[in-house]
């Protein structure tokens, strides 16, 4: 992993910024990048050698949400684009997301992004001690090595700990349907609440592929090696099969399992106390996740081991880290401490409309997605009101917004938040929570951050539409605010739709379609053509059994272009056709990316 970082500044004498980030993980990079492109002066603060948190240094390169064309916008759709020049074989060979990699070569985009930057300075190895503030103004942060000011402070951190230092209001765990009246929230404290007041964590670990004559190292046990509690993990799994389900590359697999395997849950009131209790809690997922790894080997065989020398470790900051460097940096956290801020994002927000297909459009909407609303309670199931749509022959979610509001504190001036820690709901938070939707807030934090720091004006004052022009006009990395499926950046009018809806959000069809004609997509990182008999299964259902040399195999017939979904509602079963896609042997799915030719 890439660990060059910029540190030829003093250590003892204050700094002065503009925009200072504090934290390196997915939103504090993508804020950073963002608010230097636009011409801040920007100081990146962070604890790892990595930059991408839970994208790269968290181990979790198998991205959820904005998976659609349409969705694959500002640095989350450049991102993508750059993995495909980098990784294009490796890109889609996991069943749990169509875009998987090895998380170096993610941590490698980030660092040269960063790096390509000269108003943008990227320190590593510090975790905030205090904030500095004025009355209700943020001024700057005091690291271990550094104090540095700045007009505007924005928290990246994975939970919320600038929140905390700054005695910035802010929630963690539960709410109650007396608080927005959400259809899933709980009426009072329950058994579930009590034992999870957030979300698991997952500490990450990933296993090579050492081959098939191969003896991989027998993975020794923790202190606290317990096999019994993952027991029936693998059940109606194939060895090659559970392994797909997180394979990121031609040998590297993460093992990121949520049934009966890595999800760690117990005390997590800890990460909010003390820093010896978040370290011994931490200690303890690690050893739950070597535990996981031992039994996994045992079940798929030696010739899978640990793959060393994937993550950089270091013990610089506070977290626990002296672990094989098989295993990610930091965990997966889900959920963080959550600001309370100007709007809160409820699960009323991220629902579909009656008889839509997407959730209602905010006005104040800088960034979007996608994701269902996705829990990690172990031992325990939440029911929840569905999200879910068909779409592209396969199931997806429904796409929502978030507001502006949710990024700037309700009471406290200088602030952003660019993290899992926006003004959101413990409900909401399992589909807000996701990489590319983290990305995009993040983008937009930066956005404003510099905006701000260019009108002089405070956050809170900001006007929105003007962050939402720049968004939507960014010269490297255009970002949508409206979810449509049937336009593309790069149609030549999907900036007079985006503008037109921003505008009337009256007008937004709950379809989510603007239902034309669309232009043909090109090739984008598909190979291989097929031939085959198309059969439909069911509304957004379909299959092709493949002709010719292709050996008569049916696949599940999915694509992410809109075109293309287009097309396939047209065929009737027994229709020939013909194109080019992308075999996915994980997930057997033909991702179609053309059709004719």
């Amino acid at each position: 992993m890439q660990q060059t970082a910029i540190q030829f500044i003093p250590k003892t004498e204050p700094l002065g910024t503009q925009v200072l980030v504090v934290g390196g993980g997915v939103g504090g990079t993508a804020a950073a990048l963002q608010a230097a492109r636009r011409g801040a002066r920007t100081v990146l603060v962070g604890e790892f050698p990595c930059l991408g948190g839970m994208l790269t240094a968290a181990g979790v390169s198998a991205p959820d949400g904005n998976e659609l064309a349409a969705f694959q916008t500002g640095l989350w759709g450049a991102f993508l684009r750059e993995l495909q020049q980098r990784q294009p074989q490796d890109f889609d060979r996991a069943w749990v997301s169509f875009f998987t990699f090895d998380p170096r070569i993610g941590a490698e985009i980030f660092a040269d992004w960063v790096q390509a930057l000269p108003n943008l300075t990227w320190i590593w190895g510090q975790v905030p001690r205090e904030v500095y503030r004025t009355g209700d103004r943020i001024t700057g942060v005091r690291f271990d090595d550094y104090r540095i000011n700045a007009d505007i402070v924005l928290d990246g951190t994975e939970l919320g700990d600038v929140l905390a230092l700054g005695e910035i209001p802010h929630r963690w765990g539960w709410d109650w349907q007396t608080a927005w009246n959400e259809p899933s929230a709980p009426t009072s404290p329950n058994e579930l609440s009590d034992r999870y007041p957030v979300q698991a964590l997952t500490w990450v670990v990933l296993l090579r592929d050492f081959g098939k004559d191969a003896i991989a190292p027998e993975i020794p046990p923790p202190p606290t090696d317990k096999p019994d509690r993952f027991t029936g993990a693998l059940e109606g799994y194939t060895p090659q099969k559970f392994l797909s389900y997180g394979r990121l590359s031609e040998d590297l697999y993460m093992l990121n399992w949520p049934t009966q395997g890595n999800d760690y849950g117990e005390g997590l009131d800890r990460l909010v106390g003390s820093a010896a209790q978040r370290k011994q809690l931490l200690q303890e997922a690690c050893w739950h996740s070597q535990s996981f790894a031992r039994f996994v080997q045992t079940q798929v065989g030696r010739r899978y081991g640990l793959a060393e020398g994937v993550f950089p470790h270091s013990n610089a900051g506070d977290t626990f880290a002296t672990v094989p460097s098989a295993f990610a940096l930091h965990p997966y956290y889900r959920e963080s401490r959550r600001l309370v801020g100007i709007e809160t994002v409820r699960e009323q927000d991220i629902l579909p409309v009656c008889g839509g297909k997407t959730a209602s459009l905010n006005l104040n909407s800088i960034a979007i997605g996608n994701y269902m609303n996705d829990r990690h309670y172990p031992g325990y199931h939440l029911p929840l009101k569905p999200k879910s749509t068909r779409w592209g022959g396969r199931t997806t979610g429904t796409p929502f917004t978030l507001p502006y509001g949710c990024l700037v504190p309700a009471s406290i001036d200088g602030l952003l938040v660019c993290e899992k820690n926006i003004s959101v709901s413990h409900i909401a938070n399992g589909a807000t929570r996701l990489q590319p939707v983290v990305m995009n807030v993040g983008q937009a934090a930066g956005m404003a951050a510099a905006l701000c720091v260019e009108l002089g004006t405070q956050p809170r004052d900001l006007p929105v539409e003007r962050l939402q022009q720049a968004l939507l006009e960014e010269p490297t990395a255009p970002a949508a605010l409206v979810p449509l499926f049937d336009s593309l950046p790069e149609h030549k009018d999907w900036l007079h739709w985006q503008r037109y809806f921003s505008i009337d959000p009256e007008k937004y069809p709950n379809s989510g379609e603007i239902d034309r004609d669309l232009p043909r997509t090109g090739d984008r990182i598909a190979t291989t053509h097929f031939c085959g008999i198309f059969q439909r299964n069911g509304w957004q259902d379909y299959t092709l059994k493949l002709l010719g040399n292709q050996g008569g195999r049916t696949w599940q017939l999915v694509t992410l272009q809109p075109d293309i979904d287009k097309q396939l509602q047209t065929y009737i079963s027994g229709t020939a056709i013909a194109g080019w896609g992308w075999f996915n042997e994980a997930g057997n799915w033909l991702r179609v990316d053309g059709i004719g030719g």
